[in-house]
């Protein structure tokens, strides 16, 4: 691997993200703070970083597979660490587990936090915070190949390493197009949920704030009790309507925006991914209609949950854990599916789930007819064996990942309930579990070990296994 090319991205990035760490001086100026040294500490701090990365690494701007792998997995990591200096010095944070912590959830897109009192913070912290998520929504290297021509030739194989799903589909022939197509969707989107929250009754810095954790979904709020504190029924229905479109296929989007409006109906994955809501939500309604005061109420919440954590955003209405059994039981489940292939949500993504539905139901068949083929499809498509082999091999990681996560939670003396829970809400980039993470309780009182693996697990979830663990094999640094 050459070492040139990753030290000359990572500087770039670093340069961006300090660049970025300056927005939230508007905030300052705004709300009257005394907080702009220290915001513009943490720029210079980064951008100098960043500067002393590309002078190591120039003169090497070529990317290849090796260099792509290494530059998205330090890339989201070096965003983590650097991104928790605004928390750090400005007081928000002290701690510096916790600053990464957040921080990392912020830009995998998590949701978890260990703030307790959040509407105690700075504004200007707020809006950090949630701006996180709405970076690391789209992706900050998706982001980078939209806007940096340097990267040309090794292009691709970023977006190979960072495009969340089993499949990357490019719009256009050159990457760099393709990504600046899929953040100009992400960007459209953003500014129109903006529009309609402030038209429901919210401010601008708050409806700013709720359009980056959901367009992101990721889930950050700048309320206590999430979107519960708006006891306002447009609020909820224009975040669910955004929810359920940021976890939608981002290509289909632009198609849809082209002209090809058809093009939702007839992908497979699409279909899928509403049939699996409109479930949960009936479940979900039809188990709990006790505790909701109005039916309208009770389809409300039971909508909201289900595309929440179906999408991995993490908002929440109500607290899900008061519900019936059945009801939290669908939710956990839901939590393991996640959005479409190419959305912003995480989870294993409907597109894989039902590749293995279908390769399930094809093996049975093989049982009564051995000697006869079985392509698996996807509308007209054909998907090839190498597609099938690797959703099955993520499957087997992913669960691995997720069971090792766990007892290692266990082993820290945390209850079952908290432990599986936290891992899913991590790995899956959701945010809320249950019990001691629960919709209304945080991350905060978890012991440090268990803050890092929580981490490491956002981390491993957000660039989909394979990306991070590959630079774990013997054979990734060998000649």
């Amino acid at each position: 691997m050459k070492f040139a090319p990753v030290l000359n991205f990572l500087g770039t990035l670093l340069i961006f993200l300090g660049l970025f760490m300056l927005l939230p001086l508007v905030w300052v100026w705004y709300y009257q703070e005394d907080l702009w040294p220290r915001y513009v500490l943490a720029a210079a701090v980064t951008v100098l970083s960043g500067l002393l990365l590309r002078k190591a690494g120039k003169g090497d701007n070529v990317v290849q597979v090796r260099e792509g792998f290494a530059i998205v997995t330090l890339g989201w990591t070096a965003m983590a660490i650097f991104g928790a200096l605004p928390f750090l010095f400005t007081g928000a944070i002290p701690s510096v587990s916790n600053a990464v912590f957040e921080s990392m959830s912020g830009f995998t897109t998590t949701g978890a936090s260990i703030l307790t009192d959040i509407e105690a913070l700075p504004k200007s912290v707020l809006f950090w915070r949630s701006f996180t998520h709405w970076v690391g929504g789209m992706g900050i290297i998706i982001f980078s190949l939209a806007i940096l021509p340097i990267l040309g030739i090794g292009g691709m194989q970023l977006y190979k390493a960072e495009a969340p799903g089993p499949t990357k589909d490019k719009l256009t022939p050159r990457v760099r197009q393709t990504a600046a197509l899929l953040w100009g969707v992400y960007v459209l989107f953003s500014a129109l949920e903006t529009g309609l929250l402030m038209l429901a009754g919210m401010d601008l810095f708050d409806a700013l704030c709720h359009t980056f954790g959901t367009m992101a979904t990721g889930g950050f709020s700048t309320r206590n009790a999430s979107i519960a504190a708006y006891d306002n029924p447009w609020i909820h229905w224009i975040i669910i309507i955004f929810m359920v479109l940021a976890g939608i296929n981002f290509a289909l989007h632009y198609r849809a925006l082209t002209g090809r409006v058809l093009v939702y109906p007839r992908d497979p994955e699409f279909r899928f991914y509403l049939a699996m809501m409109v479930a949960g939500t009936v479940l979900l309604s039809a188990s709990s209609w006790r505790h909701f005061g109005s039916l309208e109420q009770g389809l409300r919440d039971s909508i909201f949950q289900v595309v929440s954590i179906t999408t991995t955003t993490g908002y929440i209405t109500a607290d899900y854990e008061q519900w019936h059994p059945l009801a939290v039981i669908v939710l956990v489940l839901l939590m393991f599916m996640g959005g479409m292939a190419g959305s912003t949500g995480g989870g294993m993504k409907m597109m894989r789930i039902l590749i293995l539905i279908k390769q399930a139901h094809i093996e049975v068949k093989k049982f009564i007819h051995p000697q006869a083929l079985y392509p698996l499809r996807m509308g007209r498509r054909v998907i090839p064996p190498e597609v099938i082999t690797n959703i099955l091999g993520f499957f087997l990681l992913y669960v691995v990942i997720y069971v090792l996560g766990s007892m290692f939670l266990v082993a820290l003396g945390l209850d079952l309930a908290t432990s599986f829970s936290a891992s899913v809400a991590c790995l899956a980039n959701i945010g809320p579990g249950l019990a001691e993470v629960g919709p209304v309780a945080n991350y905060g009182a978890l012991p440090l070990p268990a803050k890092w693996s929580l981490a490491f697990l956002m981390m491993v979830g957000r660039l989909e296994v394979f990306t991070v663990l590959v630079l774990f094999s013997r054979s990734y640094w060998r000649k």
